[in-house]
């Protein structure tokens, strides 16, 4: 009998060990977990893709575009890191692109026929699929924040030309006078544009519409997506448009889906290029729904709506991207793009032409 007891109390004693080891591993277990499951984000910038050459591009030029593109994203990044929205991050990146004459956005939008700057902007949160837009703007110094003004303080998602720009003013948005958006290099590149137009009309002796050149411009437009340690996507777009564009063209830009979109059930996509075909194709959001019905990661989508269906319909173009994994795109069908990225490892990448070229 006291040896049956005894056999007991060994088995007792045996499982009740058995359990603490077990409870160890457990334990052992989620802080693994937890220190792998640690937060991660990022952010992808664009400057406009286009017919970009190394050989066209001088090094002083070459290195100021780097120089921006990598204070605009350092900016964001710190943001980010710093624990705060990538709606926030995505906004103040794209202000200092917004500030510099480099790019075909803010300062430095390019020229309409008449010789104006008409400005177009979006903005997206991909937590609550919430948006704002504007187009058509003259006197907004930042046409980035004026969107995100609309997604959150009123009950639109697009406001365009003077509604939006009384909408500004009652608001306390920063405004300008318009020749604060005049560069001389715009200038130039419009009267470029109108006399190749009027040399064709003269030996041709026919109409030949003002978008006659468009696959030969460069497309300046800038964007930016994020995603922040809250697991939160954003994505913004801000452009100047087409030199020598006619009767209030808007392109893609304002247009949430086509330029602008974000998902946290997917990814944040930033458009740039020919407007009108991004707008046909509906690019931003077609990536997103590639990935949430046909399950394709970020790269295999963007790839699939950039390379082959983009380019089928003859649009030029790219996208910078983002999912909610933290996996980026940076995907384009033209000679080169402004673009960069930096992850949660504080990896910073720069590049403007195609890598068979150069970085």
């Amino acid at each position: 009998m006291k040896k049956i007891i005894l056999s007991i109390l060994c088995l007792g004693i045996l499982y009740s060990c058995k359990n603490k080891v077990q409870e160890i591993s457990d334990d052992t277990s989620i802080k693994i977990e937890k220190q792998e499951a640690k937060p991660t984000f990022g952010i992808v910038i664009h400057g406009g893709a286009g017919t970009i050459f190394k050989k066209n591009m001088t090094a002083e030029k070459e290195a100021a575009y780097k120089a921006k593109l990598e204070e605009a994203i350092r900016i964001g990044h710190t943001i980010l890191k710093n624990g705060r929205t990538s709606m926030d991050a995505v906004q103040k990146t794209i202000n200092v692109l917004e500030n510099s004459p480099l790019f075909n956005a803010g300062k430095g939008a390019v020229f309409t026929n008449e010789e104006r700057n008409e400005l177009d902007a979006s903005i997206m949160d991909g937590a609550t699929l919430n948006a704002g837009a504007v187009a058509g703007v003259t006197i907004i110094k930042n046409p980035i924040n004026l969107a995100r003004e609309v997604m959150s303080n009123s009950p639109h998602v697009l406001l365009s030309g003077k509604g939006a720009e009384q909408f500004a003013k009652e608001k306390g948005i920063e405004l300008v006078e318009p020749s604060y958006f005049y560069t001389e290099n715009r200038m130039n590149s419009l009267k470029k544009v109108k006399e190749k137009i009027a040399m064709k009309q003269a030996s041709e002796k026919t109409a030949v519409f003002y978008d006659a050149d468009i696959k030969d411009s460069k497309f300046g437009t800038v964007g930016c997506v994020a995603l922040d340690k809250q697991g939160n996507l954003a994505a913004g777009t801000s452009t100047g448009g087409m030199t020598n564009k006619k009767w209030n063209r808007i392109g893609d830009s304002p247009i949430i889906g086509a330029g602008t979109y974000a998902n946290n059930a997917t990814c944040a996509v930033s458009s740039t290029g020919w407007g009108e075909y991004f707008i046909r194709g509906m690019v931003a959001h077609d990536i997103s729904a590639l990935m949430e019905y046909k399950e394709l990661s970020l790269q295999e989508a963007a790839t699939l709506v950039i390379q082959k269906k983009l380019t089928a319909l003859g649009g030029t173009g790219g996208i910078v991207a983002i999912d909610h994994e933290g996996n980026i795109a940076m995907e384009f069908n033209t000679a080169g793009m402004y673009r960069a990225t930096m992850n949660a490892n504080d990896e910073l990448e720069i590049g403007i032409y195609k890598k068979a070229n150069s970085k």
